[in-house]
């Protein structure tokens, strides 16, 4: 926070959110609408194809295949839609990889609509959509930098996650009354629309060409931002953090047996609508956020709190409890999420930024996307409610053993850091 800046608000308003980047930010406000109506449609189908596969296979197993066709998409794009983030215009980008998502979602529809809809496409959809997402998330991460002020991304960043979180408990929870009753076509058609409204809004924010500093798409270059964030031992915990909590302690996939060996098949939207709840939750009384300035020790306590919040879902045979814990889990998410992004936007030069938001991709992504496959793998040879208390057992413990094995993240403070002074000069040079 600059000297000349705004002293934070006290009291009751001082837990709300922050509104300073949504007043003052016509194309935040713009890509702020269409991450939110993309995200409900894409919550739609984040449930409607486990069910779909559920139905068409009944194996725990084939759901969380879905993990290990998404992986290698998510590995090759993700670093390399980092690059690409850097290099080319970044609206086209996010433009492009939305319509492609669309389409998508057509396949989908038209698999759906069949009189036997087969197995196969759902894989190969599932394959291409991490593929896009591994493009446009880099584009999108580093595009807020540039569209909010220095000081507001703190509240920029509360403010993205009650997007998110508000399209992730309306969609699931809606998703399991649509899937049920109107059948999975309405579901995939949905997320249709919604891409479309996305892309109307997106198109009309400022293009954001390439900084004049970035370099061309290429090897070399996603290996010098791998180097810069090897060398920042502080982003390298928040990403090891990250990625420990989501491959050990993310039961998504099981979410559908759980709620039937629990009998209770009604709970199954709830279910996957209780971690966002969480999550936006917390994003409603975010304002406490600007006041915290060592983030690395929140990020490292939230995870922990997650994977004991998971664990605590496994063991529970009450769905009232299960739904709770889950709740709880979702909450420490957004703590963690908010605090790694801050540090990320905060502190990493405008040059980089789409390339290390293409290793911050991998961080959130593969680790869900991988754990998917562990749960699976668990909850076939040893059940499901063992796979879910497990993995959030070893979760809390290894978080605990990254924390002592990268002390920088714990000793982290926004106040003293010499990259976060280095970028808030950056931003202040270049508005001269």
């Amino acid at each position: 926070m600059t000297d000349d800046a705004p002293e934070p608000p006290s009291g009751l308003r001082a837990m709300l959110p922050d509104l300073a980047p949504w007043r003052a930010s016509r194309d935040f406000r713009r890509l702020w609408y269409a991450g939110l109506i993309s995200n409900f449609g894409s919550f739609l189908t984040f449930v409607a194809l486990p069910v779909q596969l559920k139905d068409l296979t009944g194996s725990a197993a084939a759901v969380g295949a879905i993990g290990a066709v998404e992986l290698i998409p998510l590995l090759v794009f993700g670093l390399y839609g980092g690059a690409l983030a850097d290099a080319w215009d970044k609206r086209k980008l996010i433009v492009w990889t939305e319509a492609g998502q669309g389409l998508l979602s057509v396949a989908l529809l038209l698999n759906a609509l069949l009189p036997h809809p087969a197995v196969w496409p759902l894989y190969v959809v599932a394959a291409l959509s991490s593929a896009l997402v591994s493009v446009q998330r880099p584009a999108l991460d580093s595009l807020w930098p540039r569209i909010v002020a220095h000081d507001h991304l703190p509240a920029a960043a509360s403010l993205n996650s009650f997007r998110w979180t508000v399209g992730g408990v309306a969609g699931p929870a809606l998703a399991g009354v649509v899937v049920a009753y109107a059948g999975l076509g309405w579901a995939y058609g949905a997320d249709l629309l919604t891409f479309a409204v996305s892309v109307v809004l997106v198109v009309r924010i400022a293009a954001s060409p390439a900084s004049h500093e970035a370099a061309k798409p290429s090897l070399k270059a996603i290996a010098e931002g791998a180097r810069y964030a090897w060398g920042r031992k502080e982003l390298l915990g928040t990403y090891a953090v990250d990625l420990a909590a989501m491959f050990l302690a993310m039961p998504l996939a099981l979410l559908p047996f759980l709620a039937d060996e629990l009998d209770a098949d009604w709970s199954l939207g709830l279910m996957y609508a209780s971690v966002p709840l969480g999550a936006l939750l917390v994003s409603l009384v975010s304002g406490w956020t600007a006041r915290i300035h060592r983030h690395g020790r929140m990020v490292v306590l939230a995870a922990a709190l997650w994977g004991l919040a998971i664990a605590a879902a496994g063991i529970m045979s009450n769905v009232w409890l299960v739904l709770l814990f889950l709740t709880v889990a979702g909450g420490c998410d957004m703590v963690s999420g908010i605090f790694r992004g801050i540090m990320w936007n905060q502190t990493i030069p405008d040059e980089l930024r789409g390339r290390l938001a293409g290793i911050e991709l991998l961080s959130y992504s593969v680790g869900p996307t991988v754990g998917q496959v562990r749960a699976g793998g668990f909850a076939s040879y040893w059940g499901v409610r063992t796979s879910v208390w497990s993995g959030g057992v070893l979760c809390a413990g290894a978080v605990g053993l990254l924390a002592l094995c990268l002390p920088k993240l714990m000793t982290y403070d926004a106040r003293t850091d010499r990259h976060a002074a280095q970028v808030r000069d950056q931003r202040a040079a270049a508005q001269v």
